[in-house]
């Protein structure tokens, strides 16, 4: 049987730039594709071209950085079916594993050491409808939920989904996090403050130290 591959863009060793892990040093497997189109994103490159690599050649290069922690993005990871038992890979290494995810892919078969970051998608993002607002059934204390930000009608909304689904109590973390270069991040900040939901304000580190290029 054929060692299983996946198509993967980049793989890097950096620091968490934002989530729960910020600031941490951290491996990132950046893989390949993505059915999404958020006018904000910011790993469009990512969208094709890759290279297929093994399974054993991935982890092989992540050991090779002697790292703890490890990302696993994209694109979308879920997209591509054996990103599942690369991550359960990776927690059988004994990693600490975050996935980021859009949220429009299910998450229920993802190991369940793995911290799922789910990014809901908001009305501005232009995937609103590409939400699968059954993943949160699945969410656990181990997960974080992410709203990117673009406007003031984005916050409402993401507070109102906030309450609705009562994230809070579901995930672990909820990040709101401002669409960079679309909102003011210290008005987004304010608003944070002002509505008393226990969510965390998050900017992108990795943006603040490196700027928007592959890689960091």
């Amino acid at each position: 049987m054929a060692e299983p591959n996946l198509k993967i863009t980049e793989i890097f060793h950096s620091l968490q730039g934002e989530a729960r892990a910020i600031g941490l040093p951290t491996v990132f497997v950046r893989l390949t594709g993505c059915p999404l189109r958020c006018h904000y994103c910011d790993s469009a490159y990512a969208f094709h071209g890759g290279e297929r690599r093994d399974l054993a050649d991935i982890l092989a290069e992540v050991a090779s950085y002697k790292c703890r922690h490890v990302c696993v993005t994209g694109g979308e990871p879920l997209a591509q079916a054996n990103c599942i038992g690369l991550l359960q890979a990776l927690c059988d290494a004994g990693y600490s594993v975050s996935l980021e995810t859009s949220g429009a892919i299910d998450i229920s078969p993802v190991d369940t050491r793995v911290s799922r970051v789910l990014d809901l998608k908001t009305p501005a993002s232009g995937e609103c409808h590409r939400n699968l607002w059954s993943n949160i059934a699945h969410l656990t204390p181990h997960d974080q939920v992410k709203f990117v930000i673009c406007d003031k009608a984005d916050f409402e909304w993401a507070c109102f989904k906030v309450t609705e689904h009562d994230l809070c109590a579901r995930a672990g973390d909820v990040l709101f996090s401002p669409s960079f270069g679309q909102v003011d991040a210290t008005q987004l900040a304010d608003w944070v403050v002002a509505s008393g939901l226990p969510v965390r304000f998050q900017l992108q580190l990795h943006k603040l130290l490196w700027g928007d290029k592959p890689g960091h």
